[in-house]
């Protein structure tokens, strides 16, 4: 992965936009990376992967409590404020 600092980025934001098209690009400030830059493109396979990881566990989550017979009432009770 390539690697450009803050500086870099900023007076080579160009060659930097050309790059991220290609590869993630690290920037680091202070010797210690800050940002990941990735393109368009790639944000948005990362948002579809995550947000289907996400539904998928909530499915199998909601599953999981039907086959506990878990509804909501019984879910209330357990998390009612006994005080």
């Amino acid at each position: 992965m390539q690697t450009f600092t803050v500086n870099e980025a900023k007076t080579r934001f160009g060659e930097f936009l050309d790059r991220v098209q290609r590869e993630p690009v690290q920037v680091i400030r202070h010797n210690r990376v800050v940002a990941v830059m990735v393109s368009a493109e790639d944000y948005q396979a990362m948002r579809t992967f995550y947000a289907d990881r996400l539904l998928h566990m909530m499915n199998e989550t909601a599953d999981a409590a039907a086959c506990a017979e878990l509804t909501p009432v019984l879910l209330d009770e357990l998390l009612a404020d006994e005080s």
